[in-house]
């Protein structure tokens, strides 16, 4: 039985092998199509992967497997369709490209292509609107570079290390089409005229096909080879590294972890292995350095008190309201202020450890300055107290604003 099924696998992709290269020789889907059916059923969907992997092993220009790779879809997509979906555990990764592909495709339906479907009726005095609308959700359309960019530089070098080079090489290629497609399309709408509306349609609606394909190849070709081959290491490993270049369009579900009994200490080595000496958090990854000149550049003064009444922190802004020195680092919050206001202080943070308040608010005028100073109790995600959040700000100018001042003015 093992040997029979080894022997079809082998035929099958004997034939499949003769199927492209009758397709890269010019001849059509339709011509090849019967032959195709007739070893189709049972087929791997890694299959057609494996088979042009072969092909440019033996030769075949990586350019011409991706020139035709759409026409490969196309013949192997009815038994592909056949395949069950897909099924992964939420938070793994695979499930967090599914999840992206399903708001893409949402996107695309049901915001997307009804614009479309208006501007081809529309009128000149209607045009204009629905170009900005359309410009609008383009804008959103290109957080699949974000998709794209997770899996050429978290997927592919895997599937390498298995010296599966070639179908990586062929989506790559044809993720920078579609990338291409998407910032053509994105420049006709934003130097939108009536005389290029026709080719904003055809332009846009080229874009969607390719990403819908795309969507197609992924979840039926991509992911299934992917699964097969990737352990879940290297899958974690991939997950780590996600936050760095960011999701696509949803908020990825968390909580899926290998399941490994060392996973605790394994996890922790392989986050301080990959994230550089960065700092990971849960919206995004950054270095010290970035920390820190985004505190230098944020419009208010803030300090950190922790939950037993240490300072531990406070920015140093070009126009600092309140001046600090480091020496405050390490001292009790009371000795940091005049006695007649201490007491205060100690009652804030006495109301904020006990519940009673969240924040305190305070304003004062100084000079030119009108001060607004704020306290926040910072909780953990348990509602426990962790600390006391301090920022000061000069609203004056804020005060002084009228009327309004658009983005575009």
């Amino acid at each position: 039985m093992v040997s029979e099924l080894i022997n079809n696998r082998e035929y099958r992709q004997k034939v499949l092998k003769e199927i492209i290269l009758e397709l890269h020789q010019g001849r059509s889907v339709l011509e090849v199509k019967g032959k195709f059916d007739k070893i189709a059923v049972g087929m791997d969907p890694a299959e057609l992967s494996l088979i042009e992997q072969g092909l440019i092993n033996e030769g075949l220009p990586v350019e011409e497997v991706q020139r035709l790779c759409d026409v490969h879809a196309a013949v192997f997509r009815e038994a592909l369709e056949k395949n069950p979906e897909l099924t992964v555990v939420p938070g793994h990764p695979a499930a967090i490209f599914i999840a992206e592909n399903q708001a893409l495709q949402e996107l695309m339906d049901q915001e997307i292509k009804p614009i479309i479907s208006k501007l081809k009726q529309a009128s000149d005095q209607t045009e204009k609107a629905l170009v900005l609308q359309l410009t609008e959700k383009l804008n959103l359309l290109w957080d699949v570079d974000k998709h794209y960019r997770r899996k050429e530089d978290l997927i592919f070098p895997f599937l390498e290390k298995y010296e599966i080079t070639g179908p990586p090489k062929v989506m790559w290629g044809v993720d920078d089409k579609i990338r291409n497609l998407l910032k053509e399309t994105k420049g006709l709408a934003v130097a939108y005229q009536p005389s290029i509306k026709e080719g904003l349609i055809a332009k846009t609606e080229e874009t969607l096909v390719q990403i819908e394909e795309m969507i197609f190849k992924e979840e039926k070709i991509f992911l299934p080879m992917a699964m097969e081959t990737l352990s879940e290491d290297e899958w974690y490993r991939a997950l780590i590294d996600s936050d760095e270049i960011g999701y696509c369009l949803v908020e990825p579900q968390c909580g899926w972890k290998p399941y490994r009994e060392d996973l605790k200490e394994e996890s922790i080595h392989l986050l301080n292995e990959n994230t550089g000496g960065q700092v990971k958090f849960e919206t995004g990854v950054l270095s010290p350095q970035e920390i820190e000149l985004i505190y230098r550049h944020l419009p208010v003064d803030i300090t950190f008190v922790d939950k037993n009444g240490v300072v531990k922190f406070f920015s140093a802004p070009k126009d600092r309201i309140f001046p600090r020195t480091r020496t405050i680092i390490g001292r009790k919050v009371e000795n940091c202020h005049p006695p007649a206001s201490a007491d205060i202080v100690e009652k804030i943070v006495e109301d904020f450890k006990n519940g009673k308040k969240d924040n305190e608010d305070f304003w004062i005028k100084m000079g030119d300055k009108f001060v607004y100073i704020r306290y926040f109790a910072v909780k953990n995600r348990e509602g426990n107290f962790s600390g006391v959040l301090e920022v000061t700000q000069d609203i004056k100018p804020i005060q002084a604003i009228t009327g309004e001042k658009r983005i575009t003015d």
